[in-house]
Order: C-alpha cells, then structure tokens, then sequence
C-alpha cells in the first residue's frame, strides 16, 4: 500500500472492500487491485482513464509507483463522488477526476492509450453501448483492461456462502445482494455461454437511473460482446492468477482495438 494509504482506506469503497472486516472479502480486492497495478506497468508515462473509477483508490495507488502514467483521469457519473475524489486525493500530481458524461466532448476522442474499467460492466444495462465508447476513447495503438466479476459455476456457490455470512455480520452491502431461487442458482452453476441463462434483476437510482446488481452476470457473455470491437490479448484471473477464470472470483480482459 502507498504512503497515502489513510487517505485511500478513507473512500467509500475502500472502507467496504479493502478494510473490509472479511478478511477473505479485503484479500479478494487487495488481490485484484494488485493484478490492475501490475497490469498498468505497461502504460508508464502514458494517458490513462479509469472509467467507474469510483473513490479513486486504484488510481491513487497507481500514480504513486515507479511506473505511474503521465495523465491519469478517473471518470464517474455522480458530480459528488467526484467532488469528494477531489478534495481527499487532489495533492496528487498529474491526477484528476472528472463526470463521464464530459467524455462526449470532441476532445477526449483518440485521447487515452490506456482504459481501466474494473467491476463496472456487470451493472451496465447495455455493455455494447460502453464497449463503443471506450474504443472511440483510445488511440488507435490503445488498450482496454476490463475486470468483472465471475458469478457462474463453482464461484457462485461460494460466493453466496461467503456474501449469506457476510450479511450475517453486517458487512458490507452484501444484505442488498438480489437472493436466488434454487432454480436460479442451478442454471447459473451450469450456465452456458451462448445466452443469459437468468433473467436479471434491473433497481433504480435516486437519480431514476437503472442498474444490474451482480445476480446473474455471466462473463462469458461479456467475452462474445469484447470480441466485436477488440481483439483479446491475455485473460486472467483473480485473486489467485494461476486458476483458470472459471475457478476464480474475478476474471481479468486485456484487449486492445482491433
């Protein structure tokens, strides 16, 4: 952890993920965090966006290795989140948050080499429409480092083990997390990779904006969407790199245009 690790363990999601009182749900995102960071090296001295950038932990950890981008911009729908990224995280240098409805501006198109986009497209109601974005974002020579979660297979089943004690405790927002129904969760143990196998819960915001919580993502859906606009270079895993994404907690793309 960096030098300005109070000021990280200070955002919203930090407290919930990284300090978390779970000590396998803090292990889970350090490690992926971890895998992100290592991931960036290849993109020292060049512009970076993290898009859901959310408290701006990744990014804060990220600008202060040896191999931190030249501009690094973290993106976020709510104008408060980024207001409260400015004021905790505003002395680091050549780092800046901004709302994403301002990557519409003509300016930002070819403007990045680098996209991060981590545990934000299983929310999305329409991927496609981000994926569309995000390659109109980088430079031709760009790349695109998406991770989400695994909510398939065996990782689900754990997962809920670990989300149903988590609730137990108070931790977190696992309590808020959509149940399933047994036959929900049997034909999203065996889900295949051709369609949605579940259908899939859609809440609102206060602001009237409509989200997916994590209940029925499945990630190889997400692989079949990447592959229209991106070539896939590397998958990976997390927490534990060497298992296969299909064993894993967190599945890691690293794409680039095609």
């Amino acid at each position: 952890m960096p030098s300005n690790q109070q000021a990280i363990l200070a955002g919203h999601f930090a407290k919930k993920q990284l300090a978390s009182k779970s000590r396998l749900i803090s292990w889970s995102h350090r490690s992926r965090f971890q895998v992100a960071l290592q991931l960036a090296e290849q993109f020292a001295g060049k512009r970076l966006l993290d898009y859901g950038s959310g408290d701006g932990s990744f990014l804060a950890m990220l600008m202060e290795t040896s191999h931190a981008p030249s501009v690094a911009v973290g993106a976020e729908v709510d104008h408060r989140v980024i207001a409260e990224c400015r004021d905790r995280l505003g002395d680091l240098r050549h780092l800046s948050f901004i709302e994403t409805r301002e990557l519409e501006r003509h300016e930002y198109v070819a403007a990045y080499d680098a996209i991060v986009c981590m545990e934000v497209l299983e929310h999305v109601l329409n991927p496609d429409l981000l994926l569309q974005m995000f390659s109109r974002l980088l430079s031709p020579t760009g790349k695109l480092l998406v991770s989400v979660p695994v909510e398939t297979g065996l990782p689900l089943l754990v997962k809920q083990c670990v989300r149903r004690i988590a609730g137990w405790r108070g931790i977190g927002d696992y309590p808020g997390q959509t149940p399933y129904t047994f036959e929900e969760l049997a034909k999203s143990v065996f889900a295949g990779r051709d369609r949605q196998h579940i259908v899939r819960p859609v809440h609102t915001n206060g602001d009237g904006s409509e989200f997916h919580d994590h209940k029925g993502f499945n990630w190889r859906l997400l692989k079949k969407r990447l592959e229209r606009d991106f070539e896939i270079e590397r998958i990976l895993a997390s927490p534990v790199r060497w298992l296969s994404p299909h064993l894993a907690s967190q599945v890691w793309f690293v794409a680039r245009k095609k």
